[in-house]
């Protein structure tokens, strides 16, 4: 016989599950979020430690600070994620045509127009903005094949594990 009692703590214990059920759906998805909030703050952060060292590299290029540079990696992210698709969709012929390299084209004309955006960077010609284009896309890829998360916490490995040996190559 099931009495008043009986029900009322089954349902007592239901509205708890779903309660803790709930509480860990949230836990999770802000743990997630967490996640991607802090793997975007340190590639940012990469980024603009990459843009504040190619006029290191590259002559053609200055930035004169860092935040400067701060800025040139946000304005740089933001063109990438809104501008960068609709130039790939436009410009498809000419990907498939070229075999994807029309692609590198287009990163470099993302980089000349965020610096073009930011005061305090100077680009003399488009040719160093597409060498400087290479350099962010390769450290970019680099730094994101070493990014591993784990336990919600994300964690940097080695990407490239080099040591000089006996003769003093590098292996």
């Amino acid at each position: 016989m099931i009495t008043r009692g009986y029900v009322a703590s089954v349902k007592f214990l239901f509205t708890r599950s779903l309660a803790y059920r709930n509480e860990l759906l949230i836990t999770s998805a802000l743990s997630y979020v967490e996640g991607i909030m802090n793997k975007l703050l340190i590639k940012w952060v990469v980024l603009s430690l990459t843009v504040l060292a190619i006029p290191h590299l590259i002559s053609g290029i200055k930035v004169e600070s860092l935040g400067t540079a701060l800025a040139l990696a946000l304005v740089l992210g933001l063109l990438n994620v809104v501008l960068k698709p609709i130039l790939i969709l436009v410009t498809f012929p000419f990907t498939l045509v070229t075999f994807g390299l029309f692609l590198f084209v287009i990163n470099g004309l993302v980089f000349w127009m965020s610096a073009q955006t930011v005061s305090g960077v100077e680009v003399e010609s488009f040719g160093a903005a597409f060498l400087a284009s290479l350099i962010v896309s390769l450290v970019n890829s680099l730094f994101s094949l070493s990014l591993k998360r784990e336990d919600g916490r994300i964690r940097v490995q080695k990407a490239i594990d080099l040591e000089k040996d006996s003769s003093g190559r590098w292996s």
